[in-house]
């Protein structure tokens, strides 16, 4: 069987969906390797590196999708518009694996299953403990929890950390982290490192152990939030009466802070609007807001997806593709993901789908010419 690894063609897209390191193992496993030349160069691994490990460098688009399994980090629906030119490349029978956002954009898993094509979306991989190390989501959002306190560092014109010096006492930066998730634990942990004084706010109460072992205060509503988790262990989407008390309550603690880093996103839904202009409007000049649910719509009023907001003195960072600017190790996990996944599926050489497999069966979302997943079936008959 042949396995090829596309280089990523959205736009700003850095990563790789399979690092040189990981080769050896997929042509132990009876896997022949093909890499698209340059796929991995964005992310620092060049080509050379791939074949002295057992990689066949190919050189168009069409070789590598002529590979029976592909794996890509944005397919199409992750990658909407350039996506579409691969589609013609495609055929009935094989196996694609990478991030497809199927229950955000549902119609484009249709055109995947009406090309023939196997779609394992990764980030419809369970939560649970035989997945972990699959998991595309939650190793991503460490990479950009980090990434998010880095922008927030370097825009704010403070320091980060108190500084006793013969020239005054200059005091710590006060950070809060709305949602608590792998992205926002990953931002807590970053800011404490650089000294800020962080809190931390989450709807989810069972999340206050965690934040407060990584020395962050956790900040509590008076909001019932017991079921405001997925069985899974996902954020809940809330009704708008929750968030609109929660938006209140919250307008006091936004504005006692210099910086606020904000990762609540539900999977396949717009990002909940938590932080509003009035908010905004009450943090002194100089705050920043680092929005990382922009890709999904933001969860600050006036974020603007991919640009920089300022507005009364406060800067709003609405980056949307944050593990991509650390495409190194942000590869080297995905990578990992991908191919513990691929070697699940791979059974003396080839892919068996094994539906009563849990991680196999909650992946796959095209088969046989059909969008099989439920949750998928759900968003395309809602709209």
């Amino acid at each position: 069987m042949i396995v090829a690894a596309t280089k990523e063609t959205f736009p700003g897209e850095r990563r790789v969906a399979l690092v040189p390191a990981l080769v050896p193992g997929l042509v132990k496993a009876g896997l022949e390797v093909h890499i698209e030349r340059g796929a991995g160069e964005a992310a620092g691994f060049s080509d050379a590196q791939y074949v002295e490990k057992g990689a066949k460098i190919v050189d168009s688009r069409a070789e590598v999708f002529a590979a029976d399994c592909v794996l890509a980090v944005r397919a199409l629906g992750a990658n909407p518009v350039v996506g579409l030119a691969d589609l013609e490349l495609m055929r009935a029978g094989q196996t694609l694996i990478a991030m497809a956002d199927p229950l955000g954009r549902p119609a484009e898993a249709a055109k995947l299953a009406e090309r023939g094509v196997t779609l394992f979306a990764l980030e419809l991989m369970p939560r649970i403990t035989r997945a972990q190390s699959m998991d595309v989501l939650s190793s991503q959002a460490t990479v950009a929890g980090y990434r998010a306190v880095l922008l927030a560092a370097l825009t704010l014109p403070k320091m980060f950390p108190m500084m006793t010096t013969a020239a005054g006492t200059l005091t710590p930066a006060k950070v809060f982290i709305v949602g608590a998730g792998v992205a926002g634990l990953q931002a807590i942990a970053s800011a404490r490192r650089l000294g800020a004084v962080t809190s931390a706010y989450d709807v989810r109460p069972v999340v206050k152990e965690q934040v407060q072992s990584l020395g962050a205060r956790f900040v509590e509503f008076e909001l019932a939030g017991a079921d405001a988790q997925t069985q899974g262990g996902y954020a809940k989407a809330m009704d708008e009466d929750f968030y609109r008390r929660q938006r209140e309550m919250m307008t006091r603690v936004v504005a006692e802070n210099d910086v606020v880093i904000t990762t609540a996103a539900v999977p396949g839904r717009k990002a909940p609007t938590l932080v509003t202009a009035a908010m905004v409007a009450a943090m002194a000049p100089g705050s920043v807001i680092v929005d990382a649910a922009a890709e999904r719509g933001g969860n600050c009023e006036l974020t603007q997806p991919g640009e920089t907001v300022v507005t009364g003195g406060v800067t709003i960072l609405g980056p949307t593709n944050l593990a991509s600017d650390v495409p190194n190790h942000a590869s080297q996990m995905l990578a990992k993901n991908v191919v513990t996944f691929l070697t699940h599926l791979v059974k003396e050489g080839k892919i068996v789908i094994n539906l009563d497999d849990e991680i196999t069966r909650e992946t796959l979302v095209t088969r046989d010419g059909k969008v099989v997943h439920a949750r998928v079936l759900e968003q395309m008959a809602s709209g």
